[in-house]
This record gives structure tokens, C-alpha cells and sequence, in this order.
């Protein structure tokens, strides 16, 4: 069994007492505690007050990262004639149409979101079992398939990213990575809590966010003070 030095049994004993830290303090620690070799993520785990077995009350949706999240995304985008060359203006990664359909069949899988115009969603349609398992295919409720190709290229370059509930009413999100600044830390949380917010179900009842939790990728979760966060 791995041995944990003092700071790190100390921030388990605060939440074995059912502690929950300001969120300033939360970041602190977790970039305090953070041993492994590799730059961690830092991740935020949001227990709602929804019904996840009810289709109407499914929580999606996204959000610029004012700051990123640290890493080098590659978009694709399936589009033709002007709106592939804004697509390449903004600075998609791989810009086409057959081309990258059979790329993609053979197996070819290097980019993280793929984008698509209206009129190529035929064509998309065609791989749609091997795009859509992996949370890459284009989706016109999350943004990624329309005619502002050059905008939500961008978007994603800047650091957009997405979320959605799981089966227990829960959201998962990255803000970043341990080497970051707590304050663009702080940032990219509130971002996150703020898109979460707007995309309340109208049906779901009594308190939103229940509990807030943060960690870093080999960290402990520690619960935070969501309440006071928000009112700041």
C-alpha cells in the first residue's frame, strides 16, 4: 500500500470530518499535494439536484475556458468549398470530406472534436458508429455541427469544452492542470459553474448544485463550499 506524507493524511482527516474548504484553500492544497511526475489535471466532480432517468432533465452543455485546460486540442471539420476555407482560417487541424471519412474508417483517430456543416451530415452519418461512441460526433444541440465554422473553431481552440451528467446526476470536469496558477484555476471553475447554472433543467427541483468536490488526478476529492464560492 502507497505511503502519503503528512499534508496529504492531513487533508483526509479534515474530510473524514466532513469538512468542506473554501475553494481558494481547496486549489491550494491540491497544488500542494500534487507528487506524481506528470502535469494532473484538476478536476471538479458536481452532484445535482436532477433526476438522471428522466430524458428532460439530461444536463449538457459547454464552456470557454477562460484560461484552457492546458493541453494542445485538434479539431476536424467536415466542410466544402468557402466554409472549409474559413474552417482552415481558424485554424482547424484537418479540413475535408471524403477524404477524411476514409481516414476514419481505416481507423485514423487523431484529433479531439470533430465539427461538420448542415449539408455534410449525410456523409458523416456514414461513420457515425465509430465517431459517436467516442463523444465525437458532430451534434447540433452542442454547437458542432452549423455554418459558423470559422467561430466554433476558434471556440474550441481556445480551450471550449464540454459536459454532460452521468447515470447518478453527476458532472465530471476538467479546469485545468495542477501547474496552473490557483487564481486561473479559480477562473476556469467559476466558468464551468456559471455554464452549469445556465442549463438548469426547468423541471428539476429543490437545490441545483447539492455538492462540489475538487481533486487532482492521483489527489484525494475534497469537498468545497460552493455556497460561498458563488456568492463571491
Amino acid at each position: 500500500m502507497a505511503k502519503h506524507g503528512k499534508k496529504y493524511n492531513n487533508v483526509r482527516e479534515q474530510i473524514a470530518r466532513g469538512e468542506r474548504l473554501p475553494v481558494g484553500e481547496a486549489l491550494a492544497k491540491i497544488k500542494e499535494l500534487a507528487f506524481v511526475k506528470f502535469d494532473e489535471s484538476v478536476d471538479v466532480d458536481v452532484n445535482l439536484g436532477i433526476d438522471p432517468s428522466k430524458g428532460e432533465q439530461v444536463v449538457r452543455g459547454s464552456v470557454v475556458l477562460p484560461h484552457g485546460r492546458g493541453k494542445t486540442v485538434k479539431v476536424l471539420v467536415f466542410a466544402k468549398g468557402d466554409y472549409a476555407d474559413q474552417a482552415r482560417n481558424a485554424g482547424a487541424d484537418y479540413v475535408g470530406a471524403e477524404d477524411l471519412l476514409e481516414k476514419i474508417t481505416g481507423g485514423w483517430m487523431d484529433f479531439n472534436y470533430a465539427v461538420a456543416t448542415p449539408d455534410m451530415m449525410g456523409l458523416v452519418g456514414k461513420v457515425a458508429k465509430i465517431l459517436g461512441p467516442r463523444g465525437l460526433l458532430p451534434n447540433k444541440k452542442l454547437g458542432t455541427v452549423t455554418t459558423e465554422v470559422a467561430k466554433v473553431v476558434g471556440n474550441l481552440k481556445k480551450g471550449q469544452a464540454f459536459f454532460r451528467n452521468d447515470k447518478a446526476g453527476i458532472v465530471h470536469f476538467s479546469i485545468g492542470k495542477a501547474s496552473f496558477d490557483a487564481d486561473k484555476l479559480k477562473d476556469n471553475l467559476l466558468a464551468f459553474v456559471r455554464a452549469l447554472q445556465s442549463v438548469k433543467p426547468p423541471t428539476a427541483k429543490g437545490k441545483y448544485i447539492k455538492k462540489m468536490s475538487l481533486s487532482s488526478s492521483m489527489g484525494v476529492g475534497i469537498p468545497v463550499n460552493s455556497e460561498e464560492f458563488l456568492r463571491a
